[in-house]
């Protein structure tokens, strides 16, 4: 935190190829840093690091308002269409020892289609990356982002009707981070007051955590 009246958040999106990682990170942004289109191969084939511009009236502390500032690392689908899942696994740990080796991790954001139904070796795989990224409190750190939520919607689903209907697996994993798990639409540009709803539940999540970041010094791969 560079000043008192300013605040940073350090994310990293994960998740399977195709989920809309990359958009999710842009619209996390407000900007377009990270390419994302559709394809029949893996789009992404590197960590990257966006930074926002600095965002008023977001949150406060102690009664003043704070200039919010996010910080994302995008990364390769996991699984990819060209790369290895150990491959991939060693690429993200260097990139967030890099890039939040010092500062540490506020919330890593794992990627879900909700137009998908969620198979238990999905979720499985998916823990298992989380897992060895970030190690045994790492469903402190880790909230579900629930894309194409469009898609939901078209179909006649609210939140509420749509977490009835969803599948044992889905459930589970939600249980297992505390609820934390946010819907986004990233087919289309986000509006500023999406934007700000959505990173309005990001820092509920951090402050459920008593604002604490995972440490990330001891990750291989620090260049």
């Amino acid at each position: 935190m560079a000043d008192t009246n300013e605040m940073t958040i350090n994310l990293v999106v994960l998740g399977k190829t195709q989920t809309g990682k990359s958009a999710a990170g842009n619209s996390l942004l407000g900007s377009s840093d990270f390419e994302s289109r559709g394809s029949p191969s893996s789009v992404t084939t590197c960590c990257s690091l966006g930074r926002s511009c600095l965002t008023s009236g977001i949150t406060r502390r102690n009664g003043c308002e704070l200039a919010l500032r996010v910080r994302v690392l995008d990364t390769p689908g996991y699984p990819h269409t060209a790369l290895s899942k150990e491959q991939v696994r060693d690429m993200v740990g260097s990139a967030l020892a890099h890039h939040f080796g010092e500062e540490g991790l506020h919330l890593a954001l794992l990627v879900l289609r909700a137009d998908l139904p969620l198979c238990p070796d999905e979720s499985d795989d998916a823990v298992q990356f989380i897992q060895k990224l970030l190690g045994p409190t790492w469903k402190d750190f880790t909230a579900v982002l629930l894309t194409h939520a469009d898609k939901a919607e078209e179909a006649g689903c609210s939140e509420e009707t749509y977490l009835h209907s969803a599948s044992s697996t889905l459930l589970s994993l939600l249980s297992s981070v505390q609820h934390k798990y946010i819907f986004l639409d990233n087919q289309r540009t986000i509006i500023k007051e999406e934007r700000t709803t959505v990173l309005r539940k990001l820092l509920n999540f951090v402050r459920q955590n008593n604002y604490q970041v995972l440490s990330l010094k001891t990750q291989q791969g620090i260049k």
